[in-house]
């Protein structure tokens, strides 16, 4: 069996297709999924997709890259989460790739999150890009190891990864970690506890090898669990239990 921890099912590429996505998720072994929400207007959407499937979640977040849209309060945020398909907060964190200026809207956005994970008690899929010193200070000033979570697609360093860890979160990789330019993620990937790790697609984005060019989707993420094994030299169905297995401690599913 193997979990999704991070996919977009709602977007276009993939909601026109839910059938065929789930039917390739099926004959993949792939048995959960947690759908992501990047803004409040689409949270609907998010949650009506998860209650197509018993094994597939709902996050409720704002994105840190988007502006001039619907800001989140605590009070939002917290009522989202009392669907009974939510399981964490999120996508949530800090982007300086992207964006620049003053950043500190991003920074005040993500505190509520932090926020409001606290208050009902769920863990945070937090995106950090280039922004890896403030991610891990506002953690801190706010609280967050009451409550952990997981760094979504990581890409950071080693120092970064040892930081979460001792946070108490989780480290989730995306099909970056199959490319052959990614060695230090590769090398993170390697060893790190097995007991932290996750998978993901980010779907329809970050298609692994040997699926690069095509949109992505959740039956492709035994790929991302195929290199692991490889880099640690353990079996792919060590990888997909030992995975799903953390999956469903960090979200507290079944």
């Amino acid at each position: 069996m193997f979990a999704d921890s991070h996919c977009h099912l709602d977007f276009p590429e993939l909601r026109t297709q839910l059938s065929s996505v789930h039917a390739a998720m099926v004959q993949a072994g792939v048995t959960r999924a947690l759908c992501i929400s990047v803004r409040l207007e689409t949270v609907p959407d998010v949650l009506a997709v998860a209650e197509t499937d018993q094994g597939w979640h709902a996050t409720v977040g704002v994105h840190p890259d988007y502006q001039n849209i619907e800001e989140p309060s605590v009070a939002r945020l917290v009522a989202e989460a009392a669907h009974a398909k939510v399981v964490a907060i999120g996508e949530t964190g800090l982007d300086y790739y992207r964006l620049g200026g003053d950043l500190e809207w991003q920074r005040e956005r993500f505190r509520i999150h932090i926020r409001a994970a606290r208050q009902v008690r769920k863990p945070l899929v937090i995106h950090t890009r280039s922004a890896a010193e403030d991610t891990l200070r506002l953690l801190d000033e706010e609280g967050a190891e009451d409550v952990g979570g997981v760094l979504h697609c990581f890409t950071e360093t080693q120092a970064v990864a040892d930081a979460a860890l001792e946070r108490g979160f989780y480290l989730s990789f995306s099909g970056i970690v199959t490319f052959r330019n990614a060695k230090a993620l590769k090398e993170i990937a390697r060893k790190i506890p097995l007991d932290r790790l996750l998978i993901e697609t980010d779907s329809p984005y970050l298609a692994p090898e040997p699926m690069r060019g095509k949109a992505n989707q959740p039956a492709y993420v035994p790929h991302v669990a195929g290199e692991i094994a490889r880099l640690r030299g353990i079996s792919i169905e060590e990888v997909g239990e030992r995975t799903t297995e953390n999956y469903c401690r960090l979200f507290r599913v079944n």
